[in-house]
């Protein structure tokens, strides 16, 4: 018997687009929105450092406009780096009604400033009873860490959990620890999957 849903935030419930960050730094910097595309993922590992919260806001706007060599103050950087988010209203009604059945914990992959400008600008998405967020635990997804720290906070073992997440790497790191995984993409009817599963909401 499933009892609790741990859930992805990014591109389940809400739904998020680097380029409109790629194109507003462009602004600031002598490259051009490819190439930023590139040089950003060239230097992921500032993004992954960020995730895990291994360097702080002041750190990550320097090395990042170093890397762009960008001009562009702290504020202004963060203002177009975490507005990059949209709500996905289907998948969070779905949550809502979950919620009156199992214990919901979400678990993402994101960073301090990000997950700040979320809370603000969609309070409607606090229903969770925990949440494990990156930053906070020091681990990132598929690291098989941050899925036990999850465990932890869904207060029931691993078979009785169901884990939702967009990235097939997630939901394989999940399956070894024995969460069932229900992968999600652009056109996945996810009401229909959890009814045919046996969910009750």
């Amino acid at each position: 018997m499933i009892r609790c849903v741990i859930s992805d935030l990014g591109k389940v419930i809400i739904f998020f687009d680097n380029n409109i960050f790629f194109e507003k730094i462009a602004d600031y910097s002598p490259h051009s929105k490819e190439e930023i595309r590139e040089l950003a993922s060239a230097h992921f590992e500032l993004v992954e450092f960020f995730d895990k919260g291994e360097i702080t806001p002041q750190d990550f706007h320097a090395r990042v406009i170093q890397k762009l060599e960008a001009r562009i103050d702290y504020d202004t950087f963060f203002s177009i780096y975490n507005d990059v988010f949209s709500l996905n209203p289907p998948v969070l009604q779905i949550m809502k009604r979950l919620k009156r059945n199992y214990r919901l914990v979400l678990l993402s992959n994101t960073d301090t400033m990000r997950y700040g400008f979320i809370k603000k600008k969609f309070p409607e998405i606090l229903i969770f009873d925990e949440y494990v967020l990156s930053f906070e635990v020091g681990y990132m997804k598929p690291h098989p860490q941050i899925y036990k720290e999850a465990l932890k906070k869904a207060e029931f073992p691993a078979k009785e959990c169901v884990f939702i997440d967009d990235r097939e790497e997630n939901i394989e790191a999940a399956a070894k620890l024995g969460i069932t995984g229900i992968h999600v993409g652009p056109q996945t009817d996810l009401e229909a999957i959890l009814k045919q599963a046996g969910f009750s909401f």
